[in-house]
């Protein structure tokens, strides 16, 4: 059985709540443990009502990104992570942005974590944050350094928020992914709230066959239906949020919108 069967119980209509802590420790914007603490348990209540099948936490605001973060943000991650842990038995996965695999890792380790997010595995990009290179090889060899290899690996493929550098077509960077280690492939649109190109999608499947796909940004009651046709599941939050749009604001939506229950209840109503 392969890892996303194993953690899902199931193969197709995959839906991850992704909650999004605000700006953390180190940032001029930081609210507090409190504040943090009460938004992203609100949002697990939201997930958890409206019938999502596991839960994705990661430090989308702490803006400017770097690769691999401080000390102080991986802390502030596990000191979080661990009051979601407590709250629900939802499977959890944690993406630590920009690309910092070892921090995630560590963490979904010590709390006993299913999955992560890694954005670069196999590609390159040119991000805000600099030129980030794919290193399949460090990633595999930590994870079995720190006997994590239960944890699976959700890996972006042709990522959001950057321009790709390497050569690959997303058909080539999709099956390099696979024959060194992925154990879910992620596609997104180009931005944050951006949808895939559903034909994109389809041409990944088409030569992957049954290995699984996530959509990784712009899910929402409106596209999932046609989207599932191909992918297994999606990671699900912008579209899922009080009020409107910010301007001027990377992430689409400010820290401060918590999750919509019946947004949540709808989109799963609509699969």
């Amino acid at each position: 059985m392969n890892k996303f069967k194993k953690i899902f119980n199931k193969e197709h209509g995959v839906v991850i709540g992704a909650i999004h802590f605000p700006p953390l420790l180190g940032f001029s914007e930081f609210p507090g443990f409190e504040i943090a603490q009460e938004n992203a348990l609100r949002d697990l209540k939201a997930f958890e009502q409206g019938g999502v099948d596991a839960i994705i936490f990661e430090n989308n605001y702490d803006i400017p990104h770097t690769e691999f973060v401080g000390p102080e943000i991986g802390a502030s991650m596990l000191l979080l992570g661990e009051e979601i842990k407590k709250a629900t038995t939802l499977p959890i996965g944690i993406s630590v942005l920009w690309n910092d695999y070892k921090t995630a890792l560590s963490i979904a380790k010590v709390l006993d974590l299913q999955f992560i997010r890694v954005p670069v595995f196999v590609d390159t990009v040119k991000t805000s944050y600099g030129v980030i290179e794919g290193n399949f090889e460090e990633i595999i060899k930590f994870r079995k350094q720190i006997q994590a290899e239960h944890v699976a690996l959700f890996t972006d493929i042709h990522v959001k928020h950057a321009e790709i550098l390497s050569s690959y077509t997303i058909i080539e960077s999709a099956q390099l992914a696979i024959k060194e280690g992925s154990d879910g492939l992620i596609i997104t649109g180009k931005w944050t709230g951006d949808a895939p190109d559903l034909a994109e999608i389809k041409e990944v499947r088409a030569s992957v066959a049954d290995f699984p796909i996530i959509c990784g940004s712009g899910v929402d009651s409106k596209n999932i239906h046609k989207l599932f046709q191909y992918a297994s599941g999606g990671i699900v939050s912008t579209s899922l949020k009080e009020g409107a749009s910010k301007q001027g604001e990377v992430n689409v939506k400010g820290y401060e919108q918590r999750i919509n229950e019946e947004k949540v209840s709808e989109l799963m109503n609509s699969i």
